[in-house]
């Protein structure tokens, strides 16, 4: 008799449960209840709740149109436009193959090795010239690489000096690659050179990011009195699964869903936050290919020197045919020396080490800061760095906002808002939430306005189209706001080079980001912004990688930053 009580104990806790259900969906039949009791209700309905959304998640079907072309039809100059971009960040290397390859085929730094070339008037440099570096890729049984399509980074540096600048790697598509490296300052200068991640770990990354933009889910909550339901919501959601909430935005089109509550209507949304993350994305094989310390940033080795002593700059000499030394092909927009930035074109770089600089520079000045949390920080980096900009408490949540700071005295005023979903934070109230081209419609502009952009982290888990078409609704409400009010500045953050194990590799690796990045600067390119290149900052630093740059990296934004709000007076 005492075995059968776990039997019955069970079958009372169904009914109890049952009865229980009943009661909230009829909750406003009872409200005489007291209030301790429906709190109590309440709470155990939210436990319930957030325990099944993992098991709720809709199945996407494996298909790269499925999300990029949700919302408003692009125009034929926009397809054309995407299309051309789309063909410049394509990625060289062998088709993915149709099944993994072994982990002993594919690129292992160890056996890998890349050499300093000599240049034609043999192993001397000068300022001024170019350093060419050759690698070759081997695979875990040394065998050379016979095709490309790993990611590789460059840096030289001297930590001598307190000097690094990026290099430019180029795919030569048959498993050797090329570094160049502009040399910049006189004295040592040590190549480095880091595969990211190998070519068929890339191919692993191309097909997670075009057949599964769910890998990040999100979830908002509806509630209406003392009911309440969470569903899961994203950029694009199967909509033959179950009834779908339409928040595509009115003014830009950028799609938005959730899935309708079966209790609630739409319009009792609340919040919107992040889910989580699906695990098991890959195979067992697959997981090879990302492993910490063994091919996901792994310094390669020198066959030969890895260092180079840099004379100074050559004297010219003035013949009749008026020779002029040829210019650097390299694209570099700056270096470190003495650990701080030197862009080499653009601005003069100004050096604001106390606060009081920065207030007479934003004196009589509104900057409003957009976007993901890597220029949240630059708002957190002013408030405790300037005494005299106080945070105004608008009671928003830590790390989320609205936030906003004064100074009184100098008439100075600093706000940040997050961008408009897709964004990872904990939670957003629904009503917070905007996008940043709307935000732009309604700014005065003008010359003592200062917009300061930055969006490409919560981005890496879509296809590329979904970027793309975020940014061309951020480029028209700029073209609007310059044209009304020319003397505004604006300033975009490019995306920065971050700490990578296999976890984070899925859903945020740097290639993600290298191609977010190169898409925002094609797309800006002729405009009248400013650009923050955080890659290059990032990548030149001695500094290890990380989502949030150190604060020696930050200082550095800030006074490029204030550069160009407040520049150098040019010499007369």
């Amino acid at each position: 008799m005492c075995r059968s009580l776990p039997k019955y104990a069970l079958i009372f806790l169904l009914l109890a449960l049952s009865g229980l259900i009943f009661v909230l969906r009829n909750i406003h039949t009872v409200e005489s209840w007291n209030c301790h009791t429906i709190t109590s209700l309440y709470q155990l309905q939210s436990r319930i709740q957030s325990s099944f959304i993992p098991v709720n998640l809709p199945t996407f079907y494996h298909n790269r149109t499925f999300c990029a072309h949700l919302g408003q039809k692009p125009s034929p100059e926009d397809e054309l436009e995407e299309r051309y971009l789309l063909d410049s960040i394509a990625w060289p290397g062998p088709s993915p193959p149709s099944t993994p390859t072994a982990l002993r085929f594919t690129s292992d730094p160890v056996h890998s090795l890349f050499a300093i070339l000599p240049t034609k008037k043999g192993r001397e440099w000068h300022v001024g010239d170019q350093l060419e570096v050759l690698v070759q890729m081997h695979d875990f049984q040394g065998r050379p690489k016979r095709y490309g399509g790993d990611f590789l980074v460059g840096r030289l540096h001297s930590p001598e000096l307190g000097a690094g600048v990026a290099g430019e790697v180029l795919d030569h598509k048959n498993g050797f690659y090329s570094a160049l490296f502009p040399l910049l300052w006189v004295g040592s200068a040590q190549v480095e050179i880091t595969l990211v991640h190998s070519s068929e770990a890339v191919a692993v990354l191309q097909r997670l990011r075009e057949e599964r933009p769910d890998r990040v889910f999100f979830k908002s909550l509806f509630r209406l009195g003392y009911l309440s339901e969470t569903t899961v919501c994203n950029m694009c959601l199967p909509p033959d699964q179950q009834p779908l909430c339409n928040y595509t935005d009115l003014y830009t089109g950028e799609p938005w869903y959730c899935y309708k509550p079966k209790m609630l209507s739409c319009d009792t949304r609340i919040n919107h936050a992040k889910g989580g993350y699906l695990k098991h994305l890959i195979t067992n094989k697959e997981a090879l290919l990302f492993q910490s310390g063994v091919n996901i940033k792994v310094h390669i080795h020198a066959s030969g020197p890895d260092r180079i002593n840099v004379l100074p700059q050559r004297k010219v000499e003035i013949e009749s045919s008026s020779i002029k030394p040829e210019p650097l092909k390299l694209a570099s927009s700056g270096y470190y020396y003495e650990d701080t930035w030197r862009p080499l074109s653009g601005v003069t770089m100004r050096q604001f080490n106390q606060s009081s600089a920065i207030v007479q520079c934003l004196k009589n000045k509104v900057i409003n800061m957009y976007g993901d949390s890597t220029v949240r920080q630059w708002f957190e980096y002013l408030i405790a760095f300037v005494p005299e900009l106080k945070e105004f408490n608008l009671h928003s949540p830590k790390n989320v906002g609205p936030f906003m700071a004064v100074d009184s005295t100098h008439n100075i005023l600093l706000k940040y808002r997050c961008h408009g979903p897709p964004i990872r934070f904990t939670t957003v109230l629904s009503s917070e939430m905007r996008y940043i081209s709307n935000e732009l419609d309604g700014l005065s502009g003008g010359p003592n306005t200062v917009v300061v952009l930055s969006i490409w982290a919560h981005f890496s888990t879509f296809p590329v189209e979904a970027y793309i078409r975020r940014l061309r609704h951020i480029r028209r409400a700029i073209i609007r706001l310059l044209e009304r009010a020319p003397g505004t500045l604006v300033v975009i953050r490019s995306a920065n080079l971050q700490a990578l194990d296999q976890e984070v590799s899925l859903y945020n690796s740097d290639w993600f980001s290298l191609q977010l990045d190169k898409v925002l600067r094609a797309m800006f390119k002729e405009m009248d912004v400013l650009l923050m290149d955080a890659w290059q900052m990032t990548l030149a630093h001695h500094l290890p990688h990380a989502l949030h740059p150190p604060p020696a990296i930050v200082k550095n934004m800030i006074d490029m930053l204030m550069s160009y709000i407040c520049p150098a007076k040019k010499k007369i």
